[in-house]
């Protein structure tokens, strides 16, 4: 079935503000009295803030009530936005402009799929929110990845069947989303650990519109 349309999540893919995320998640572990590290971020990739807060909570052996939780939280996003709110075009991960400049030429449907209910925020500070046809975001959605709910609606949203979609992903939870959605899936990142991936390139500056074509 040939492919008419691309779907992409954006932290990891587009952007990378998972140092963000870690400086703020460690902020508020801080303030709780204790520590996370960078590899203990690693298992946050993907999920939403929420799953993200509850694993966190648990690392640190606290039990919180959900209006302790929800405050955290809005706390956590604040910090957040504040380390955002200085990015810039040049935050772009290298290959991206490249890469939808060939997709733009091809006429080919854009979506983001993404659990960030920052998602637009971030699209309008690097300049890419007109790169999308549709915009899926943590606003839009019940069920964070690997549920396939995100792609699913962004797919719905540009008219195409999910077996004409090919996603974008750095995440192993967005990976086995895609898949479970019926989709072919590049991974962005190690294959050693991206192995549901269809293909893995480092970046999306070693891929080239035409080989993602033929898959």
């Amino acid at each position: 079935m040939p492919i008419k349309a691309l779907l992409f999540d954006l932290d990891g893919v587009i952007v990378d503000t998972a140092i963000f995320h870690y400086q703020a998640w460690r902020r508020m572990a801080n303030s709780l009295g204790f520590d996370i590290s960078e590899e203990f971020n690693e298992q946050l990739k993907g999920i939403s803030r929420t799953e993200s807060l509850d694993l966190i909570l648990a690392q640190g052996g606290l039990t919180l009530s959900d209006e302790q939780k929800a405050d955290l939280a809005a706390r956590k996003n604040g910090w957040y936005l504040e380390l955002v709110s200085q990015m810039t075009p040049a935050d772009i991960l290298p290959g991206v402009t490249d890469f939808f400049g060939q997709v733009k030429a091809a006429r080919l449907k854009t979506a983001l799929g993404s659990v960030s209910k920052n998602a637009r925020l971030i699209l309008e500070r690097i300049g890419m929110l007109d790169d999308f046809d549709a915009i899926i975001d943590g606003t839009k959605i019940a069920r964070g990845k690997p549920d396939p709910e995100v792609f699913l609606k962004g797919a719905a949203e540009l008219g195409v069947q999910p077996a004409e979609s090919v996603v974008f992903e750095d995440a192993v939870a967005g990976i086995e989303a895609a898949k479970r959605g019926g989709m072919r899936v590049v991974g962005i990142g190690d294959p050693a650990v991206l192995t549901k991936a269809d293909r893995v390139v480092a970046s999306l500056a070693e891929l080239s519109l035409d080989e993602v074509l033929i898959f």
